[in-house]
C-alpha cells in the first residue's frame, strides 16, 4: 500500500469547519481511498468587517 498526498484549497461561507469539509468533498471527486486530512492554515475574506469567507489549507492523505 503506498501512502499519497495532495493538497486542496477548502472555501465556505459558513465556517473553518465547513471549508475542511468542502476540501475534502472537492478531493473526493478525483481521489479515492481518503485515510487523513491535515489543515496547515487558515484564512478568511473580510467585508465591511465580518468575514465573508473562510479558506482552509489542506492536505489530503489517501492510498493508492
Amino acid at each position: 500500500m503506498q501512502i499519497r498526498i495532495e493538497e486542496f484549497v477548502g472555501e465556505s461561507n459558513k465556517s473553518w469547519d465547513d471549508a475542511v469539509k468542502q476540501a475534502v468533498k472537492e478531493a473526493s471527486n478525483t481521489i479515492s481511498n481518503i485515510s487523513g486530512v491535515e489543515v496547515y492554515n487558515w484564512t478568511a475574506d473580510c467585508q465591511d468587517n465580518n468575514i465573508i469567507e473562510y479558506k482552509a489549507n489542506v492536505k489530503i492523505a489517501y492510498t493508492k
